[in-house]
């Protein structure tokens, strides 16, 4: 298991705005943004639908460049990032998205190694044996050679969590990963999530709807018109 210094930063964001568009259709979707989350940390985004959760998500993920103000990733400043700059950020994170976005043309086990093919100096049976061995921890050891159309929602989305974690990131980002599931299908997705992120000692920051998984996070923060409105401690933090 990774050594990981839970006193260290792993984001940190400072008076962030973020507009969409151009001229007179300019709209400002981020205010004065501040957020610090410690590496090792599990943090929930809610909030209302169009209060800015995904757009943040997605500038911390350097999906999309940050305008205005600091966004410091793992020690990196992405504000005004080039994209060469977006695209090394992203190789320390794992993301998992409401819809799965498995490729339907290839295996689980082919799904989940194709993250691995972006990573430098892994050979190929070293990619086998990692993805196999995530494959079986999240509990489809037995569905390796299964395409996702046959497979149920929860098992996609546990293969799209082995994908996310099989480089052992840094931190992980999730979009609603348990909006498609039911109850039981989406309390095993982010207990899963939550077990295999604590064993490799990564950050999570997942935004969700979902009062039922609130539980799994040391914080929850919450988004209201593109403002952080409230940061507050878990209740029931791990």
């Amino acid at each position: 298991m990774p050594t990981i210094n839970t006193n260290e930063c792993a984001i940190s964001i400072q008076n962030l705005d973020h507009y969409f568009g151009n001229g007179q259709l300019r709209k400002q979707v981020l205010f004065n943004i501040n957020l610090e989350i410690n590496a090792g940390e599990i943090v929930i985004m809610t909030g209302p639908s169009g209060s800015g959760k995904t757009t943040l998500l997605t500038l911390v993920g350097g999906l999309r460049s940050a305008q205005s103000g600091s966004l410091r990733i793992l020690g990196n400043e992405l504000c005004g990032a080039s994209s060469k700059q977006l695209t090394q950020a992203r190789r320390n994170h794992g993301y998992i998205f409401q819809a799965h976005n498995l490729h339907g043309s290839l295996t689980a086990l082919q799904n989940v190694r194709m993250a691995l093919e972006l990573q430098p100096g892994i050979s190929i049976p070293e990619m086998l044996t990692r993805s196999k061995e995530i494959l079986e921890e999240v509990g489809l050891g037995h569905r390796l050679n299964y395409y996702p159309d046959n497979l149920s929602g929860g098992q996609k989305q546990r293969v799209a969590i082995a994908r996310a974690l099989v480089s052992q990131p840094k931190i992980v980002l999730a979009d609603e990963p348990t909006a498609a599931l039911d109850k039981q299908s989406g309390r095993d997705v982010v207990e899963l999530m939550q077990k295999l992120a604590k064993e490799q000692g990564c950050t999570i920051l997942l935004v969700t709807h979902d009062n039922r998984i609130l539980d799994i996070a040391d914080r929850i923060v919450y988004m209201e018109d593109g403002h952080l409105v409230k940061d507050t401690v878990s209740a029931v933090s791990h």
